[in-house]
């Protein structure tokens, strides 16, 4: 078997892997990197592909899947779990909205693709020509959220995507019981960071929802419409916060597929309580005088890049009473990380001083590097190791630590890049 790396691998998007054999191709994730201009992992012909695994929903590893059907006569499966494919038709469909005039597929290309979808439970397999042996594992990550064992003769491969082994209020802990690998593709997000405790993170933003709501002053926390926005309302009802809770936004249809896939949650009557609670916003009317009630309001995107939160921000903004709680990563120039960092929004192409209150809390669905390690310390066997998804440096100094404590054969690819094993 052999693993050609055909995204970025040193960066944070376009995720995508061949696992290849004689006569077998297997795409693992196949994403774009979201930046002005969406930026694509290296070409791969569809007609040589035999399936593709899609770990997860999130567009950095799914965003490019819909170009592989271009051609109506394609014969490969598409595998995933139930709610994968629910929640990547959702985020490539407002995707297409965004930045069509960038992408080389239209709608009809994703209906396509979910037409050849193959769904697997968690620990299910499937084989390819009866060649390569695709089993899923919980990743912890999102719902549905996936980690790919694949095997060939008496080789294995165990690919990480995006993966959280403590789990989440609503989702249950990553799934590492994959037996001996002979090579391990990790993702390296936080492997050079410890991130703040979650009951830390809970407790801080809790304190300070109630000091902006006390003060008559309106929350306004952007968050990623999957998992996260909902996170959020269900640690401030668990909280016991008092105060009214609004969401808006592409948070309500993922609320919609999330209830719909009650099996994928840790708790699926906490989850309703916590939703049943909220307030889902619907309309203008609603949006422009919720900006002047004390409470929270919960909307993506989460790092401000578009959606109804520019409203909530650029009104929000205004008054010193308010506040902005910044739940989600913050790439590098991204409204968000010019918030944070400068305390300014834009508006009508203009900078305009944040007279809000603005703080960042750690809310994030990877592993921290203390977590990361203990991936290393379960795995069985010697394998080679890639270290992936990370941005920086932080690939390649994960893959040395790696060298050094476990004497593994570790290193961070570079595009292009073919391991074999």
């Amino acid at each position: 078997m052999k693993v050609s790396v055909l995204g970025a691998a040193r960066e944070v998007g376009r995720s995508a892997f061949l696992v290849s054999t004689d006569k077998t191709n297997v795409l693992l994730d196949y994403g774009v990197l979201l930046k002005r201009e969406p930026i694509f992992p290296v070409h791969v012909r569809p007609r040589d592909l035999d399936a593709v695994v899609i770990t997860h929903a999130h567009l950095d590893h799914s965003g490019f899947v819909p170009s592989l059907f271009l051609s109506k006569d394609m014969k490969m499966q598409v595998i995933g779990t139930d709610p994968t494919f629910d929640l990547s038709r959702l985020l490539l469909e407002d995707m297409i909205k965004i930045s069509g005039f960038y992408l080389p597929f239209e709608y009809i290309d994703i209906i396509t693709m979910m037409n050849h979808s193959k769904i697997l439970q968690y620990r299910e397999s499937i084989s390819i020509k009866n060649d390569i042996n695709i089993t899923l594992h919980e990743s912890g990550h999102i719902l549905g959220g996936a980690t790919v064992l694949a095997e060939s003769d008496s080789k294995s491969i165990f690919y990480t995507g995006d993966v959280n082994t403590r789990g989440s209020n609503l989702l249950r802990p990553a799934d590492l019981d994959v037996g001996k690998v002979d090579l391990l593709i990790i993702e390296s997000t936080y492997s050079q960071s410890e991130q703040t405790p979650r009951e830390q993170s809970e407790r801080n933003l809790v304190e300070f929802a109630n000091e902006v709501v006390e003060r008559h002053g309106t929350l306004f926390i952007p968050a990623f419409s999957v998992e996260r926005a909902q996170e959020i309302s269900y640690v401030l009802k668990s909280k016991n916060f008092k105060h009214n809770i609004v969401m808006d936004g592409m948070a309500l249809k993922a609320n919609e597929i999330m209830l719909k896939h009650p099996s994928f949650l840790r708790n699926p009557e906490m989850f309703r309580q916590a939703i049943g609670d909220v307030e889902w916003v619907r309309g203008w009317n609603r949006r422009k005088k919720l900006i002047r009630e004390p409470g929270v309001i919960i909307s993506p995107a989460g790092m401000l890049v578009g959606g109804s939160a520019i409203f909530y921000l650029q009104e929000v903004a205004k008054d010193e009473r308010n506040g902005i709680a910044l739940v989600s990563y913050q790439a590098n120039n991204t409204p968000g990380r010019i918030l944070l960092e400068k305390r300014v929004t834009m508006v009508n192409g203009k900078e305009k001083r944040c007279m809000a209150d603005v703080k960042q809390f750690e809310f994030s669905a990877h592993n921290s590097r203390t977590e990361l390690f203990e991936i290393l310390d379960r795995i069985e066997g010697s394998p080679k190791v890639l270290t992936v998804h990370g941005d920086g440096n932080s690939c390649i100094r994960f893959a040395e630590e790696i060298n050094e404590k476990y004497g593994f054969d570790a290193t961070a690819p570079e595009t292009g890049d073919i391991i074999e094993i």
